[in-house]
């Protein structure tokens, strides 16, 4: 089998050193916890006190449900954050204007904006207001004790909560616009454009921490060069998602998948998405290399494929039983993205082998991408690959607005280490 080198996890021993620019946390990151729910295999951090919102990298801003009985302020239609909040379209959404004369002031026009949910697809009409967001600053190794600030976030009815995980209000938008929970983090704190995620399994919590900075382990070594350099964001229509270009191809176990497509090659990263998704002309070469691999490398025995499970959106199952274990997951080709820049993206078998719960059943987490899917914030044409939450579980990705970059450490498991290892606990 191709084995990418050792790994090196950071966010067990994260040391986040921030600018030191002036905010209302002290120039300090924010670090907060990010939640896995089991039902629907999304994620959530606990920014909103007492309810969740539900993380979405392709998500221009945040919105939460607001008390209709209560009073709350409402931007005008001439504000800053009410054009940003124009800025993105959601699919099946018209511009319809900024917003709407005020009841208590028709002299006034009250901007109106209009969240989407990326689970269900709809999308609502809502005051754009300001609320009240908290996290835990840090200096990398620990939290330093909780900061609040005030974010401009759009309210949406209840009825747009629906697919999300129970006691969740809401979304937390990450994507690339003026209005994103890491846009106003920066703004609000004085520190830089940029986050590291690191997402947790069903199993374990992940980390997300907003702010940037340079990365250094625990003992004082620099862990900035061991994310594997940088790789160039690239826009992919008017999405404000993440995209980068796998300029080099696709490969298997190193083995260069041949495509018979001329269209860009570009991936796209989701957390509200389980699995890849994956275009049609790109889909078929994959899943055909991939197969074949397994038979080539005598990574299956005789009988292992199995049918799969009825209502499954996956093509290649297998026999969970009949698969080697190996400190990477099920010993199966490594499916690989050689990116621009010159890094590349592995996926081993712990990120790449669903597991069939209640049955020993593990199936090929890339699935084709289906008309409609992840139109997402821009429309247009869809991207050759959108990784899912699987395919990014324990692996710390820095998304750098501010030059435009990512990077990222690979598969962190390997070496016996977590996204949970990162301290939580806030001094007394």
């Amino acid at each position: 089998m191709w084995q990418t080198k050792d790994l090196i996890l950071v966010a067990v021993s994260l040391c986040v050193l921030a600018s030191t620019a002036a905010g209302d946390g002290g120039g300090r990151p924010l670090v907060t916890a990010v939640t896995r729910d089991a039902a629907t295999s999304l994620y959530t951090i606990p920014v909103k006190p007492g309810s969740p919102l539900v993380l979405d990298l392709s998500g221009p801003m945040v919105w939460s449900t607001c008390d209709d009985g209560a009073s709350h302020d409402t931007l005008e239609c001439n504000n800053i954050d009410c054009m940003r909040a124009h800025r993105f379209h959601p699919p099946n959404c018209q511009h319809t204007g900024y917003g709407m004369p005020d009841p208590g002031n028709p002299y006034r026009c009250k901007c109106t904006a209009h969240p989407h949910n990326p689970i269900s697809g709809d999308t609502a009409s809502g005051d754009m207001t300001r609320v009240t967001l908290s996290a835990n600053a840090t200096d990398g190794r620990n939290p330093l004790g909780p900061v609040s600030f005030t974010a401009v976030a759009s309210c949406a009815p209840d009825s747009l909560l629906e697919g999300l995980p129970a006691g969740a209000v809401g979304v937390a938008g990450l994507a690339r616009s003026g209005l994103a929970f890491p846009a106003q983090v920066a703004r609000t704190q004085g520190v830089a454009n940029s986050f590291a995620l690191c997402l947790g399994n069903r199993e374990r919590d992940g980390v997300a921490i907003f702010g940037g900075g340079p990365l250094f382990a625990a003992n004082g070594r620099s862990i900035s060069d061991m994310l594997g350099g940088d790789t160039p964001l690239r826009k992919h229509g008017e999405s404000p998602g993440y995209y980068v270009s796998a300029s080099r191809g696709v490969f298997v176990d190193g083995v260069k998948v041949p495509l018979d497509t001329y269209a860009p090659l570009t991936i796209g990263f989701s957390t509200t998405t389980s699995y890849a998704l994956v275009r049609r002309d790109v889909y078929r070469p994959l899943i055909d290399a991939f197969d074949q691999a397994m038979e080539r490398d005598g990574a299956i025995t005789a009988g292992a494929r199995v049918p799969s499970p009825a209502g499954s959106p996956f093509e290649l199952c297998y026999n969970s039983s009949r698969l080697s274990l190996t400190r990477f997951g099920y010993f199966v080709p490594t499916v690989g993205f050689g990116l621009e820049g010159g890094s590349g993206w592995a996926v081993q078998g712990i990120n790449s082998m669903a597991l069939v719960i209640g049955r020993p059943t593990a199936c090929f987490g890339f699935v084709e991408m289906k008309e409609g899917d992840k139109a997402g914030y821009g429309g247009g044409p869809a991207p050759a690959v959108v990784l899912g939450g699987l395919q990014m579980e324990e692996n710390l990705v820095v998304f750098n607005e501010e030059k435009q970059t990512m990077a990222f450490t690979g598969q962190i498991n390997g070496r016996g280490l977590f996204c949970s290892n990162f301290n939580f606990t806030v001094p007394a």
